[in-house]
């Protein structure tokens, strides 16, 4: 779990299965048109961290996190970076949010011919092996500011099947919603660039403890068991950097 990742989901109704012929194969592979209004891009940073170096790896990413964060010329904003708590440990991610590919080409140009590229090679030494996939967020449920400073943060990664994107998120939508009147997740983004077929969200909670309570309540209404049932995921809880 993290203070700030994933498997396969199964056949969603008859009802759902018999209307895909009437669906575009851009639908199958990337979801719904309402999904894809968001214009943004997501960039998910992941760094495998060498344990004997953690403590002088975030010093180095703090500094260059902060520093393309707060550069006025890069027009990035830095959604949050955590380290992992409970699953794979050493582990580091980090959400950046671009205007669109165009934003995102332009501000990795102007990071490798500033003083930015000298913070970024300052870390890597520090790094066992890095990954970076670019997403995009979901439209009908845009990324959100962590609430409050602290708590933990639950990341989850989920791995379909080839062509399955809009049947999960039809399946995830109604759950969501249900899942929502307990706590609003932080964000959703389903992947263009990278690991394909891949979804993510992220959740925060004050606690473990909170957390255990939230998900007791949310299985007990209809639409949130529905849908877990459906899908496969890997977890990770994170806490910020």
């Amino acid at each position: 779990m993290l203070r700030h990742i994933p498997k396969q989901p199964s056949k969603l109704s008859t009802t759902l299965n018999a209307s895909r012929r009437s669906i575009s194969v851009q639908s199958l592979l990337h979801g719904s048109p309402e999904a894809k209004k968001a214009a943004g891009l997501t960039s998910l940073e992941v760094h495998r961290v060498k344990p004997s170096n953690i403590d002088e790896y975030k010093a180095a990413a703090e500094k260059y996190y902060a520093g393309i964060k707060d550069d006025p010329r890069l027009h990035v904003k830095l959604t949050g970076s955590w380290g992992t708590l409970v699953g794979e440990q050493d582990v580091f991610v980090h959400i950046l949010e671009y205007e669109n590919y165009a934003g995102y080409d332009k501000t990795t140009n102007l990071i490798r011919n500033s003083e930015h590229a000298d913070s970024y090679k300052a870390l890597l030494p520090h790094v066992d092996s890095r990954s970076t996939q670019l997403t995009q967020e979901f439209a009908f449920l845009p990324t959100a500011p962590p609430h409050a400073q602290g708590g933990i943060f639950e990341l989850r990664t989920y791995q379909l099947k080839p062509g399955t994107l809009l049947e999960w998120e039809n399946a995830w939508r109604k759950g969501i919603e249900a899942r929502r009147k307990f706590v609003a997740p932080v964000g959703a983004w389903f992947s263009q660039i990278g690991r394909l077929h891949q979804v993510h969200h992220l959740w925060q909670y004050p606690s473990l403890d909170a957390r255990k309570e939230t998900r007791e309540k949310a299985w007990q209404i209809d639409g949130w068991a529905e849908t877990v049932s459906k899908v496969g995921r890997q977890l990770s809880i994170v806490i910020p950097c």
